[in-house]
Order: structure tokens, then sequence, then C-alpha cells
């Protein structure tokens, strides 16, 4: 009696095929407790070839594999008894040196070992001999950072390329490889470990005659794959023959567009893969309705957003004084570093901060009535003084509403505070109100005073003269009173938000970067004169850095401040700043990983993009902006009723984001170049590939004169409204760490001024669709 089987796997035809099936025949014939069973026995009528031989192993003690010719299908199923844990004991022809110069090449089989023979004879014998069924062991832990394995062909062409674009846009930008130029050969062992630690595998077959070393490599992988039940993309030309045991499992494509269509089809099963071994939270109907992942405006947040904030190296710099600008991109974080650098500083009570949020328009006085009558030099001499005299008072104001009760209890400031409050209230101004009243009466008192001297020419106006316009206090004796109260306390910290808000519609102009460049210069001298009386002083402005370029590119000192860029390029620290806001909601997430969070909310992919990426990309990296889109998915899967946001809620969500990114957009970039205005809607069922003749007709009906064309084009790239294309590969603003040289250069390189992409973030509102979805 047999008690056990072994499936026998070799070639269909040939002197092999004749001698193997012989050779089984006659052992089969032996009272041994083996029973070997050739695949021709499972050639059931009507039923995939496939089906019965897979069904054969997985019942098998063990298999026999014939690899003296390199079958492909063979090959395969070496490969799926490996993974199902099964014994490969590998036969070749001793005297058939047909395919062993690639069998060695290819790498595998001499690491697995193989019995020689010469005739049915003697593999009978060792057929008849014990056959230990022992397995390779390919126990691994699942890598999730780099979550794909991909096989590469020896040369990598446009389909692989455009494969492991798409596969990079769902989110497994992270892969692991086999790569011919790096590794000449593929042991068994380390393919068996890298499929052991894969969510997915990843095949493209090579298509062309001198193909078979990779197509040998491809077919045991994939073997590997299904036996261990991970999913699986074989990839294949539309011409090329597919073995028969993986003919209706290889996606074939015609064109590089379809795959993009096998890609979107293949990552949510790796999603669904990795799904079964993640830790499971439990996780009701109820769940999107309560979550919050905050206010996509920081002001609206002030008194939360110290729980979740991602302390980013960012704000490491800002807030140990290192800079004294913080610029970046609206909606790019700068007001919540603002909150939270004021916040941090105030926690010590013996530091005196002051925040300060002026508006452009609180300045429309001094702007009209006198800078615009004034020389340059006279012009920056009044403003730089003004900001000096109002960070002052500013400062003077904050110490005494600080210590308005402490004052009479404490012996060691009591007389300094008497004085500095003397000396504030000193002259004809108004001490009381906020910030803004203050700054519009004293603009005011300027304007007046400068019209009542007549000096309409301005040239005329002494340095003296314009300080006396300023100042209603003795300014020297005010620093002075200041100066002397702070050692009594600890750190003074001015910090300038919104400047950049309200300032006219018709742009910007050389007035604004005055204004501007002489709050820095100010700060920077108060900074000098407080550290020479031994006291830390910072005084640090935000402003949007697109703004902060414009109007600083003909300034002398251009680039030689110290800045920060609040502006994000890594997809992760998004999600970092997501899950912190998330886990700060549900406890439940406190322990776990962003994947993990997110795939008890998103699901895992739309349209072949892994949700999260796709999200961070539409919002042009801007954490407002996918605060803005998650709150969009969100809504729609509340409304109707789903406790996980599903696909045709985040079709919804992009469409209503886009409108609201769309005007939004459009406003900020006629903020710093008026003729501009309305330009975005006239991109309009506009193809989603664009020439620079192209652009240029697009500018021309939007009616921007020729000679601004260069420069709109140049804003919109800033912006991120366009791309440029370099091949399959896409490229933005955030991609090249925001340098619009470098966009530029990679533009310009390509045929006539190079192709542009429009962003797909504004096709919903623009009604631009992807013509075939293009990689």
């Amino acid at each position: 009696m047999k008690d056990q089987t072994a499936f026998v796997a070799y070639p269909s035809d040939g002197a092999v095929a004749e001698d193997v099936f012989t050779a089984v025949r006659q052992a089969n014939a032996l009272a041994i407790p083996v029973r070997y069973e050739p695949w021709p026995f499972n050639d059931v009528p009507g039923s995939p070839l496939t089906s019965p031989i897979v069904g054969k192993i997985s019942n098998a003690s063990f298999i026999v594999a014939d690899i003296t010719l390199l079958n492909l299908n063979v090959v395969y199923e070496i490969g799926y008894a490996i993974g199902r844990g099964k014994r490969a004991f590998l036969i070749r022809r001793r005297d058939d040196t047909t395919h062993r110069a690639i069998s060695d090449r290819v790498g595998i089989f001499d690491t697995l070992g193989y019995f020689e023979y010469s005739d049915a004879s003697e593999l009978k014998d060792r057929l008849a001999a014990e056959i230990e069924p022992f397995a390779l062991e390919h126990e691994a832990s699942l890598d999730r950072r780099s979550p794909i394995y991909i096989v590469e062909p020896p040369n990598r062409d446009y389909a692989v390329g455009v494969l492991v674009s798409r596969l990079k846009k769902a989110g497994y930008g992270r892969y692991r490889s086999f790569t011919p130029d790096e590794d000449a050969r593929l042991s068994a062992t380390e393919a068996i470990r890298q499929v052991a630690s894969s969510l997915g595998v990843v095949l493209p077959l090579d298509g062309r005659e001198d193909g078979l070393v990779h197509n040998v490599r491809a077919m045991f992988v994939a073997g590997l794959a299904d036996g261990m039940e991970k999913p699986k993309l074989l990839l294949a030309p539309s011409a090329y023959k597919v073995p028969l045991d993986l003919r209706d499992d290889a996606k074939k494509f015609g064109k590089v567009e379809d795959i993009v269509e096998i890609v979107a089809d293949f990552c949510p099963l790796v999603a669904e893969y990795s799904s079964k071994y993640e830790p499971k939270v439990a996780v009701d109907k109820g769940l999107l309705v309560s979550l919050n992942v905050g206010d996509p405006r920081a002001e609206n947040e002030m008194a939360s957003l110290g729980r979740y904030y991602l302390e980013t190296a960012q704000f490491g710099r800002a807030i140990r004084g290192e800079a004294n600008l913080v610029v970046g991109r609206k909606g790019s974080g700068k007001t919540a570093l603002f909150i939270r650098v004021r916040d941090e500083v105030r926690a010590n009570r013996r530091n005196v901060v002051v925040d300060l949020k002026p508006e452009g328009y609180q300045l429309i006085k001094i702007k009209e009535d006198i800078l615009s009558h004034l020389s340059q030099g006279a012009a920056q001499h009044l403003i730089t003084v003004f900001w000096e005299y109002l960070v002052l008072l500013e400062v003077a104001y904050k110490i005494l509403e600080k210590d308005r009760v402490s004052h009479r209890h404490n012996h060691e400031i009591y007389d300094l505070y008497r004085e500095l409050e003397d000396t504030y209230q000193a002259g004809d101004f108004t001490a009381e109100g906020d910030f803004s009243e203050r700054l519009s009466s004293l603009s005011a008192h300027i304007a007046r005073d400068y019209e009542t001297k007549g000096e309409v020419g301005g040239d005329k106006l002494s340095a003296a003269e314009i300080t006396q316009l300023v100042h209603r206090h003795d300014l020297r004796k005010l620093r002075d009173i200041i100066s002397r109260y702070m050692r009594k306390r600890g750190e003074i910290w001015v910090l300038f938000d919104n400047l950049d808000k309200g300032w006219s519609t018709q742009g910007v102009d050389v007035i604004d970067a005055i204004i501007l460049r002489c709050l820095v210069d100010a700060g920077r001298k108060l900074e000098r004169d407080m550290r020479r009386d031994g006291h830390i002083f910072h005084c640090i402005v935000f402003v949007r850095n697109d703004v902060y370029d414009h109007l600083m590119k003909n300034s002398p000192d251009y680039g030689k401040e110290i800045r920060v860029s609040t502006d994000w390029s890594d997809a992760d620290m998004l999600r970092e700043m997501l899950r912190l806001r998330l886990s700060d909601r549900v406890d439940a997430f406190d322990t776990m990983d962003f994947q993990t969070i997110w795939r008890h909310l998103f699901v895992s992919h739309f349209q072949g993009e892994e949700t999260s990426t796709l999200l961070i990309g539409r919002a042009l990296m801007r954490p407002r902006n996918l605060l803005k889109l998650f709150n969009h998915c969100r809504g729609f899967a509340i409304n109707f009723r789903h406790s996980v946001v599903a696909e045709d809620h985040i079709e919804k969500g992009l469409k209503a984001y886009a409108q609201d990114l769309l005007q939004e957009l459009d406003r900020e970039l006629t903020d710093v170049k008026p003729v501009a205005q309305d330009l975005l809607y006239h991109f309009l069922d506009q193809p989603s590939e664009l020439s620079r003749a192209n652009l240029e007709d697009i500018m021309r009906q939007a009616a921007i004169p020729p000679e601004e064309y260069t420069e709109v084009v140049d804003y919109l790239l800033y912006y991120g409204v366009l791309g440029s294309k370099v091949g399959a590969d896409e490229y933005y603003i955030h991609d090249v760490n925001y340098d619009l040289k470098v966009l530029k250069v990679r533009a310009e390189r390509e045929a006539d001024g190079g192709t542009y992409v429009i962003n797909p973030a504004f096709w919903p509102a623009l009604g631009i669709v992807e013509p075939q979805r293009q990689p």
C-alpha cells in the first residue's frame, strides 16, 4: 500500500518526457511507499490544467521536477511546491546541455541542488530509493516598509518604467527588487526569503527572444508567491505566449496605458493581504461621525493644537531663535508654527511674548499718504523707525498688561513698572484698544502730521525730521526702561504674522517690499541693541514665501536672511501629522502606525493609487489642504452612513475640494500677479498635458500680454498648478524641493519647450479627463 504521493513535473515531449514517464511507471510497479503521479494523469478534459496540478502538488508529500530543458510551467510548479512547504526534488539529464548554460545564468537551481541521470533505468533506481520529504524553511516577518518585491528584467524599458511609476503612485515606492545590473544570479534562498517577507510580488515578463533567463526567474518567483498565497502581478506584453500554468493569471498589455489599469486592480489585493496580518481595532459605525482631525485653520484650534502638533525640524530652529523669518506657502502651517512657538515660549511666565498680526490695510494711510511721495531712501528710513518704535511700544504694552496686578506685590519691579507706565502713556497716543486699533491710530497720526508739514516732495525731510514725525515718545528712554525692567524678567519674543494679509488686490509693489524689508531690519536692530544689554531678544516675521520671494528679489540683502521654510516635501511627515491628530481622538489608535489606522478609515486604493498618497498629492503637500480634503471625503461617507470612506466618497470629496482649490489658488495667484486673475478658469476642458504653444494659446485667450508669458508660467509651476513631464515621470514643485529652476530646466530640455501637465488636484473642477488614464 502506497502511503505517500509525489507529483512529477517535466516537459511534455521529447526524449526527456519519454525517459521520465518510463522511470515513473517502472518505479510505481515496485513495492515502495511512494506513488509517483506525473502531470498527464491530471489532464481532466474540460477543466483548466492548472487547477488539478496545483491541487495535486498541495496534497503531495513532495514533487519531482525535471529541469533539463527549463520548461517554464515546470519552473512555476517547482516554485509553487516550495511555497506550499513541499520538498522539490530536482532531476536533470546528464548528457543534455541545451539549457545548462542558461540555468547557470539563472542561478536558482544549483542553489537548490539536483540529481543527474543518464537514462530511464538510472532515474527509476533513484526514484525507488528513499527521498526525504523535507521542505525549505521560508518563515520571515513581513516587510511593511518595503512591501513589494519586483523581479526586474535586464533591460528596463518604458513599460517597466511606467509599471514602477504607477506602483510609486500607489504608495509602494519603497520596494525591494532583484536587478540583473546589481546581481548576476538569483539564488533560490534569496528568492524564497524575499517573497516570504513581501505583501505582494510584481513580475514583468520579457517578450523578447533572449528573455528566457529573466522569465525563468519570474516563473519561479510566481510559483513561490502563489504557493505562499501572496498577491502576484504577472505582467506580459500582448504578443507574448504565457506558459500554460499561468495563462489565465497573466495580465497582458498592448499599450502602456493598459498598465495603469492593471496596477489599479493589483494594489487593493496587496492592501487586503496586509490587513489579514494587522491588529484589529474595534470600529463601530459611529467612528467617522465622532472623529475630528482638527480645523484646517490653525487659528481655530489654538486650544487643542498643542496636543497633536508635529514638532518638525523647522519648529526646532524657530524655538531656538535661529531664524528671523519663517516663510511658507499658504496653508503650509506658518500660523500653526506661530501659535506653537508663542505658546511654548509663553509657558515660561518670566518671558515676555508679543504676538502681533498686522494686516496690510492697517498701513494704508502711511502707504498712500506718505510713502508714495518719499524717495526710496527716505521711505526706508521712515518705515524702519516706524517698526522699531511700534515694536518697543508693544513690548511695553505687553509688560504693563502682564504685570498689571503682580507689580503691586513685587518690590523689585514696582518702581520700574510705574516709570514704564508713565513713559508709555505720555504724549498724544492712544494706548488702549487692541493692536490693530493702535496700529491704525499711529498710522493715521503720522499721515496727518506729514500732511501738516506740507512736505509733498519728501526729499526735503531730514532723517531727524522723519524720526520726529514718527515718535510720540522719547524712544531712547523707553528702550532704557524696558532694558532695566527685563533684568527682572526672562526673554523677549516678538512674533509677526499676517503682514501680507489684506494687501491690495492690485498686487504687491515696491512700497510693500519696503514695509517688509524694514520690519526685518528693525527687528534685527532691536535684537542687537538688547543683546548688548545682556538680554535675549528674538523678532520673527512669518510671511508667505511666494510673497516674500516676489517682494525681496530686488533687495540687495536677498537670500542673506536666516529663514525657516514650512513648505512640505516629505509625504511621510504629512502622514505623521495626520496620525497624531487621529490618535488624539481615538485612544486605540495611539499604539498603531499610520497605515494600520488608515485602513480602519479609508479604503486602501482609489483607481490604483494608495489613498493616503492620493490625498497628500492632491493637497499640494499643504497640511491645510490635506485636512480639508480629508474632511470632504469623510463628510460624504457620513452622509451615506458608511463606516469607512469608500471610492465613491473619495471621488465626490475630490470634486468638492477641487472647487475650493480652484478659487483659492486663483486668489493666491492674483495676489502676486494681478494680470493672471481668472487665468485658471481658462484651463477648463483642456487636455491634461500641454505644450508650451498650448499654454501660450491659453494665456492669449486670458488676455495676458505676451511679455508676461514666461513669468506667468513660472508662477503656475511655482504654485503647483502645472508640473513638467520628462519621459514617463511627472515633476511638481514639491518634488524638486521647491526649486523652480530645476523644474524649468527639466521642462526646457524636452523638445518644443517641454510638456507641461496640469495637476490632477484641479481636474474635477476644470472638467479635465485624463485620456486613457495616462501614466
